[in-house]
């Protein structure tokens, strides 16, 4: 059980890395500005760097079958699925709120919700990530791109990795 839990935390980490890549490619601090990101940098940061060290320690859990390694790795996956659970609420919000075309918006006019919350602009003088794939006209947040499928496939491998890796450490799992 515990080489199962590593392979899926495996899978779990090449599907984050993959919308990270997605995340960084799309994220222009400047352009920001006109089309915010819901998802605070240090929340991605930390939920990345959380994850590899709690991969890590898993590896060191596998080698040295200490239990001490396992409790600190299921306390780190504690904080990692914090982190996820609030990303992933922020990204509903994201998602669900259509893109706004930038017709006939003076530039730099931001696009409001009823309740203040910025949909979207233009930035005075930039175009950002989306002109280079031919659609200047839409500012949207850059967890917009998000496949949903490879959103769903993370958080599921997630919580397989993080029920095997409490059954390993609560001993209900074997060795």
């Amino acid at each position: 059980m515990p080489v199962i839990a590593l392979i899926t935390w495996i899978v779990t980490a090449l599907g984050g890395l993959f919308l990270l890549a997605i995340w960084l490619i799309e994220y222009d601090p400047d352009f920001q500005r006109a089309s915010a990101t819901r998802l605070p940098v240090p929340v991605v940061a930390a939920h990345a760097l959380l994850a590899f060290g709690g991969l890590v320690l898993w590896v060191m859990y596998l080698i040295t079958d200490n239990d001490m390694l396992a409790w600190v790795t299921l306390a780190d996956l504690g904080v990692i699925v914090s982190l996820g659970l609030t990303m992933a609420v922020r990204w509903i919000g994201t998602y669900r709120v259509r893109p706004v075309p930038a017709h006939g918006m003076v530039r730099g006019d931001p696009v409001v919700q009823p309740d203040g919350t910025l949909i979207a602009s233009r930035a005075p003088g930039r175009r950002g990530a989306r002109a280079l794939l031919g659609d200047p006209d839409l500012s949207i947040p850059p967890e917009r791109h998000f496949p949903v499928s490879v959103v769903l496939a993370h958080g599921l491998f997630a919580a397989g990795t993080v029920t095997l890796v409490l059954l390993t450490t609560l001993g209900l799992a074997g060795s």
